[in-house]
């Protein structure tokens, strides 16, 4: 018995001390920064982060080393005293109060991953360290897109297709005008992902309102909440300076914001995109 028990201590000793190396490697030791072209420290990032009011963190939504920067750049800015909010692309507006009930702790596990799985389609687990954090913290989260049936519609039909009643879901007021320059960052944005080459426009409609929808909830939270600073996570495509940004400004011009995206050799390293594009590309270890 005596000897099981010290092989228990010894196994789970081990566990713990992997679980800390892996905690540990989980923050970038290197920020490639676009605007000098310098490589800085992960630390340095973030004392400049904490003069945004709005923190874009693109990823690609299978990638679990992506979910566990995103989680170190919050850590970063809460520990450090700044007062944030999550924003999620993840999640429809119309499931505020499911990700409010969470967050105050009033949502038992089982039924927000129910929530979740209605709302994203990418395995809970890769989501989930971040969701615990911030109820474990009540760090405020905001649902940001629109309903999915929406922009399935406006990808295979185009926005002109949709009633009444569904205008009536997006954020007052909202259009949809693609131009050659939105349609150019598309293509080069999502160059990784593949683009679907037929109804093109439509897919880039679908973005954009994506965009606007996203900028919208974000800039109407900001303006009740002018004491916190908002950390937009989404995937890539919507973090580019030209996805979600650019609608922001074009909402309330004047916001500081900064734009962090993952090291993905070929499409997002610093060889292919600037300083017009981001701020800043997470590297890998």
């Amino acid at each position: 018995m005596r000897v099981q028990v010290k092989f228990l201590i010894v196994l789970l000793g081990a566990f713990a001390l992997f679980e800390m190396r892996a905690m540990k490697n989980s923050t970038p030791e290197h920020v490639y920064r676009l605007g000098d072209g310098k490589v800085i420290s992960f630390e340095r990032m973030v004392g400049d982060l904490k003069k945004a009011r709005i923190v874009f963190v693109g990823e690609f939504h299978d990638d679990d080393l992506h979910h566990k920067w995103e989680l170190e750049v919050i850590k970063a800015l809460y520990t450090g005293g700044i007062p944030v909010t999550v924003g999620f692309e993840m999640f429809q507006a119309r499931s505020q109060k499911d990700l409010d009930q969470w967050v105050d702790g009033k949502l038992p596990p089982g039924q927000f991953i129910q929530v979740y799985d209605r709302n994203w389609d990418m395995p809970w687990p890769l989501y989930r360290d971040i969701f615990f954090y911030l109820r474990d913290h009540r760090i405020p989260a905001i649902a940001l897109n629109l309903p999915w049936s929406i922009s399935t519609k406006v990808a295979t039909l185009g926005f002109s297709s949709l009633t009444d009643k569904e205008l009536a879901e997006l954020p007052p007021g909202i259009t949809c005008s693609v131009d050659q320059k939105y349609m150019d960052f598309i293509r080069r944005a999502y160059a990784a992902h593949g683009i679907p080459e037929k109804d093109f426009d439509h897919f880039c409609e679908a973005q954009i309102l994506w965009d606007k929808t996203m900028a919208w909830h974000t800039v109407k939270y900001l303006e009740k909440h002018p004491d916190r600073t908002v950390i937009v996570l989404s995937g890539t495509g919507h973090a580019w300076k030209s996805g979600i940004p650019q609608q922001v400004k074009d909402l309330s011009e004047g916001i500081p914001y900064r734009v962090i995206l993952p090291d993905v050799p070929g499409s997002i390293d610093p060889e292919h995109i600037t300083k017009s594009d981001a701020d800043y590309i997470l590297m890998k270890n």
